[in-house]
């Protein structure tokens, strides 16, 4: 049965910098491999670890031909919001228009695969420049690039509940 994740209750989390994503990544992936885990929402650990470490790499590698060139009327409203999203987060249950399932980046993988990759997008993320501009947001600053994908990771590790 599909979850609506627009009405979970999730974790509110905040993350100052990689390094605190990374440890609340490993802390869940600890709970994950002890049975201490609750999904809130409709994806496995190891989704959300890929769903974020594809999503960290995009900037560097291109971004999907499907993502690349968003409705007319929806990059006007999140260049709109973009300040909102670096700063208080993103909203959760949205999905992408004419995208099936509504994102991409989210095949199933095991939590320790999913951990490794998300280690490895992480690292490049935080000490590269990004080369391909967002297809929602344009141009983006390196600070940015980071901060969004902070936000983004607040937002998905918050459907991961310990116990």
């Amino acid at each position: 049965m599909t979850i609506e994740t627009k009405t979970v209750q999730r974790r509110r989390l905040h993350f100052s910098s990689i390094p605190d994503m990374i440890a609340e990544a490993e802390r869940l992936a600890t709970a994950d491999k002890a049975g201490k885990l609750k999904a809130l929402g409709n994806w496995t650990c190891g989704q959300i670890f890929n769903h974020l470490a594809n999503w960290a790499s995009y900037p560097y590698e291109g971004f999907p031909d499907r993502l690349r060139t968003p409705p007319w009327f929806i990059k006007p409203l999140l260049k709109m919001l973009k300040p909102k999203y670096l700063t208080k987060g993103m909203p959760q249950g949205v999905r992408i228009p004419k995208v099936e399932g509504g994102t991409v980046g989210n095949e199933p993988l095991s939590t320790e695969d999913g951990l490794k990759k998300l280690r490895l997008a992480l690292d490049r993320l935080d000490k590269q420049v990004p080369k391909h501009p967002s297809p929602a947001f344009g141009n983006m600053t390196h600070h940015e690039v980071k901060e969004l994908n902070l936000r983004h990771a607040e937002l998905h590790m918050g459907f991961l509940q310990p116990q």
